[in-house]
């Protein structure tokens, strides 16, 4: 999936929000895709707008998939609020429902006093059956997307934003790095993050991660691919023992996945600059996928590691990835393989 589709979902997920909050409901929702984070939000929404809270005692329903036939879903939908102009179905895990296509007839015709809400995780219905036309052509659909790693960065900057706070790019990149993309585990974050701060702190910085999260400032990916662009070898090797002391904490396949996604970026800076081309500092950091406040960092790297050192250390990278996974590897344990890879790079 490419960022044109993700960023069309996004605002799409804007503009569903926009409207329930406005009162704008649709008769029902079909809520699909990988990153469940935005189907939660969904629902939390119309939860908290679509009726009032005495009315949700009587006319607000929560189902799961495991536990219902779709059969019983329509029979809950076609039933009449009670003492309330309408009622609330929602349907949490539907992808575990039987026989999905039995609410076709349902999406062609909806109650008009139920507001019914089928929520299915990382999973999503195809688009060429009449299941998928029916909703989309009668109700609300909506698909969600993994955001890629630079468009996570975004959006934490955004979701503070809306929120009237700020964060560094140290401390947004060490916070994405630590939470992946799972946007339910960043927002969790976020909010622990906000609330934690002292009084008048309007901006995030790498210490509020540290001291709310865990997350040290110095022994982290962040700062080891940092020392390997710069050759601090001692840095680099003081923190690969930090490491290796915790294997658990730090897992050596995501160190290596890390320093891989460095040079795979490191790369493709040497490549925007073939053939005599001089793009613009905005369009390198958009085309490697990076904030372009770490463009320094990515010239320095480019200084010490030209285009063949680069594509050595990525075969090396490989190299001892396929070791850590295999017998070679002999007794050596993940600190001692991380180490003699970092050396190796920077040497």
């Amino acid at each position: 999936m490419g960022k044109r589709e993700i960023e069309t979902s996004l605002k799409n997920f804007d503009k569903i929000l926009s409207d329930i909050k406005e009162g704008i409901f649709s008769p029902f929702y079909l809520l699909m895709g990988e990153e469940p984070y935005f189907s939660d939000r969904i629902i939390e929404e119309i939860t908290e707008r679509a009726l009032s809270i005495e009315e949700r005692g009587f006319n607000q329903l929560i189902l799961y998939g495991s536990d219902v036939t779709s059969s019983q879903v329509v029979e809950s939908a076609r039933r009449f609020p009670m003492l309330s102009s309408r009622q609330v179905v929602i349907v949490k895990e539907a992808q575990t429902l039987d026989k999905l296509d039995k609410l076709e007839l349902y999406f062609k015709q909806p109650m008009p006093t139920t507001l019914l809400v089928i929520s299915l995780t990382n999973k999503s219905i195809d688009k060429r059956t009449t299941l998928y036309k029916s909703a989309l052509a009668n109700g609300c659909v909506f698909e969600s997307f993994r955001l890629f790693e630079d468009m996570a960065q975004q959006w934490t900057e955004r979701y503070l934003k809306t929120k009237g706070y700020s964060i560094s790019p140290e401390a947004v990149l060490l916070l994405t790095e630590y939470c992946g993309m799972e946007l339910r585990k960043l927002s969790l974050e976020l909010e622990k993050l906000i609330t934690n701060l002292p009084g008048g702190v309007k901006k995030i910085e790498t210490i509020h991660i540290e001291e709310n999260i865990g997350i040290s400032r110095e022994y982290n990916v962040f700062e080891l691919t940092k020392a390997i662009s710069f050759k601090d070898t001692l840095k680099a090797v003081r923190i690969v023992k930090y490491f290796g002391a915790s294997p658990r904490q730090f897992p050596l396949v995501l160190s290596i996945s890390a320093i891989f996604m460095h040079f795979s970026r490191l790369l493709k800076y040497h490549a925007a600059f073939t053939g005599g081309l001089k793009p613009s500092k905005g369009e390198i950091a958009s085309y490697i996928g990076i904030n372009p406040y770490f463009l320094p960092e990515y010239d320095h790297a480019a200084r010490n590691y030209p285009l063949i050192k680069c594509m050595e250390a990525i075969s090396l990278i490989r190299t001892y990835d396929s070791k850590s996974k295999s017998s070679s590897r002999g007794e050596a344990e993940d600190g001692e393989i991380l180490l003699e890879l970092v050396y190796k790079i920077t040497h």
